[in-house]
């Protein structure tokens, strides 16, 4: 068991009564993150230093849900996945597959647009060492679950890692048993009209090891743009 000091550390706020789909630039219902976001406004004062918001089409048929902002990525720029690694092979498979207009230039005045796309987070502010606590992932699915409900032409959700997959199904209220992880999986799910899809996390330490290939980056987005023309 965790000391005292770092249980209570680890315990959030008591959350919003109503969420809305994008929690306030200086939400401070964990604690945790709240101190780490002060320490980085005093090391890196020309950072965003917030609750980083979404980003893409409003009338989005693919959403895409990413862990948490990079420190030096969305808590730099606003902007999820830009301005990291992870960003580029991202960025480079949505653009691939007609999901967005303009070059991505890891930067967020770069002109890029998603077309009827949208990129998120299941936790909106940075953690330390990239590593959100369950008590955060929890607090922050309020924002998730309002981000899904705000997409009326929602085909599909892409999960990039085990935690957006599993912070989704909560965010959904389906059980983990019922749709199990797995790169390239495809999961239905009852009463929702659009489809789940899973991937590996496309961070450099993924890419690196060739745990995630490009290839296998982009058979699932080709999965998911089938899925989406379908019609």
């Amino acid at each position: 068991m965790p000391p005292k000091s770092a249980r209570s550390a680890a315990k959030p706020a008591k959350p919003a009564e109503a969420a809305s789909a994008e929690p306030p630039v200086n939400c401070g219902l964990c604690p945790r993150l709240v101190a780490f976001r002060e320490e980085n406004q005093e090391t890196y004062p020309d950072y965003f230093n917030g609750a980083a918001p979404s980003f893409g089409d409003p009338k989005a048929k693919l959403l895409v849900v990413g862990l948490a902002p990079g420190l030096h990525g969305a808590n730099r720029t606003a902007r999820p996945f830009t301005g990291d690694y992870a960003g580029d092979l991202l960025y480079a498979t949505l653009a691939k597959f007609g999901f967005s207009n303009g070059k991505y230039d890891s930067r967020p005045d770069d002109g890029l647009k998603l077309k009827t796309a949208m990129i998120t987070n299941a936790v909106r502010c940075v953690p330390p060492q990239n590593k959100p606590v369950g008590a955060e992932i929890k607090t922050c699915r309020q924002f998730l679950t309002a981000r899904i409900d705000a997409l009326p032409e929602l085909a599909a959700i892409l999960c990039l890692g085990r935690i957006a997959h599993d912070s989704t199904l909560a965010a959904l209220g389906v059980k983990a048993r019922d749709a199990l992880f797995a790169h390239g999986a495809e999961h239905d799910l009852a009463d929702r009209p659009f489809r789940l899809f899973d991937s590996y996390h496309c961070s450099r330490y993924n890419t690196n090891t060739r745990r995630l290939t490009p290839e296998m980056f982009e058979s699932v987005f080709a999965a998911i743009r089938a899925w989406v023309d379908r019609d």
